[in-house]
């Protein structure tokens, strides 16, 4: 979650059409600040500030996974390589926290939506899509 625009926009609309809808936000695991008020400097780009922002509903949210700098990065790293998907840090977050929960047998054979909040276009440059990891 950056700012909680998107996912609290989605949630309302989706809970107001399904109440029984679970709305899971993403954040850094060493930085737990909108499950536990606890900051911590992380990678996580354009998730995880140091503050709750105002536009943030936490009661729209049932469920907060935390998700490392590392399996974020690699995360961006395999959609970019194996299924051709451009994604940023955020995006690479949240697809490693649906993969965990998908292992849980709460959400067997459950459908899931996922909010790829951001593009890989402006990390090329840095070391997420460095030459080594694409070789």
């Amino acid at each position: 979650v950056g700012t909680g625009g998107t996912l609290c926009g989605t949630a309302r609309y989706l809970k107001e059409k399904n109440p029984e809808i679970k709305i899971v936000a993403v954040e850094p695991l060493l930085s737990p600040m909108l499950s536990r008020g606890k900051f911590s400097p992380h990678a996580l780009q354009g998730m995880g500030p140091d503050f709750v922002p105002p536009t943030f509903d936490a009661s729209l949210c049932d469920r907060y996974v935390g998700v490392s700098d590392e399996e974020a990065m690699q995360m961006a790293r395999a959609l970019a390589c194996e299924e051709g998907l451009l994604v940023g840090i955020s995006s690479g977050a949240v697809v490693a926290a649906a993969l965990k929960l998908a292992q849980e047998k709460d959400f067997e054979n459950k459908r899931m939506v996922l909010l790829l909040p951001d593009t890989g276009e402006r990390y090329l440059s840095t070391a997420l899509f460095s030459q080594q990891d694409v070789d």
